[in-house]
């Protein structure tokens, strides 16, 4: 059995590290609060300017954002976290990812990976990584989601990418969350078997400049709602991983204090022994 000083000192490292994993927890909180209200927030009116682009695709369809063309350059958009302690939350995208790429052999798509998890290990890989960006959550700026988006819409009108999937974690609730793999660009246009009710559209000034100002317009608004939808992720699976650190080092200091208790006892039946055989020894002498 260890002695008694080895004992407290790794009940006062135990100690230690919980609070610091509680001052993480509480700091994941906060932040959770306000990620998750632009999470669920934009989620709405991403899917509404969805459902717009697809009815005014039965009606005028021939804009490129609605071409049906085959995939000769393919990218994926992996986002994970910067940083870690957030339990299997890095793990699961990667492994989706995985799968993903393996699908496609041939295509050998490029990567654009966001979070140096991610990075890390795609970077041991052969797959190309066409861009990355580090640091981003919570802190990456509309104006840089803006430059991304345009940057990807004009290399797909152009045809220097056929299509991009992204894979994120979509955020339901604290406990849940769901990997999502999502066609961003290379959306096929329904057809009138999909829709019930086809609707008569008039356009105003044209079909034309109305597509090239909501197209622009869906992209970046999505991108923006995946990436509030990662970091509410991210942010949730941190404070279910530092709870459950924060519960192991509860039943980890609560076995070490029953143990340095029966140490302590153990060595004062000892010398209690000790002495009552001591004492024994003088009188028989």
């Amino acid at each position: 059995m260890s002695s008694l000083r080895e004992i407290k000192k790794r009940l006062r490292a135990v100690k230690n590290i919980k609070q610091i994993t509680k001052a993480m927890e509480l700091v994941a909180a906060s932040r959770l609060h306000k990620a998750q209200e632009k999470a669920l927030g934009s989620r709405t009116y991403s899917k509404k300017l969805r459902a717009v682009l697809e009815n005014l695709s039965l009606v005028k369809s021939n804009h490129p954002f609605f071409s049906k063309r085959p995939v000769k350059k393919m990218v994926l958009i992996i986002i994970t976290s910067d940083r870690g302690l957030c339990g299997g939350y890095n793990t699961h995208i990667i492994n989706a990812a995985e799968r993903f790429l393996h699908k496609y052999p041939q295509n050998q798509p490029e990567l654009i990976v966001m979070g140096r998890k991610g990075l890390d290990h795609f970077r041991l890989k052969n797959w190309t990584i066409r861009e990355k960006v580090l640091d981003w959550g919570g802190k990456i700026t509309p104006e840089e989601v803006k430059k991304l988006s345009n940057y990807l819409l004009e290399s797909f009108l152009h045809y220097e990418i056929d299509e991009v999937t992204v894979i994120y974690t979509e955020y339901v609730n604290l406990l849940t969350r769901k990997v999502i793999t999502e066609k961003l660009l290379g959306i096929e246009k329904m057809t009138q078997s999909q829709k019930e009710v086809s609707k008569d559209y008039i356009f105003e000034p044209d079909s034309e400049e109305i597509y090239d100002d909501l197209v622009p317009r869906y992209v970046y608004n999505r991108l923006q709602t995946i990436l509030h939808q990662a970091w509410a992720s991210e942010l949730g699976a941190r404070v279910c991983s530092m709870r459950q650190a924060i519960k192991n080092a509860d039943e980890m200091i609560e076995k070490l204090t029953l143990t340095r208790n029966k140490v302590r006892q153990a060595s004062i039946t000892r010398e209690m022994a000790e002495i009552a055989s001591g004492s024994e020894g003088l009188n028989n002498g």
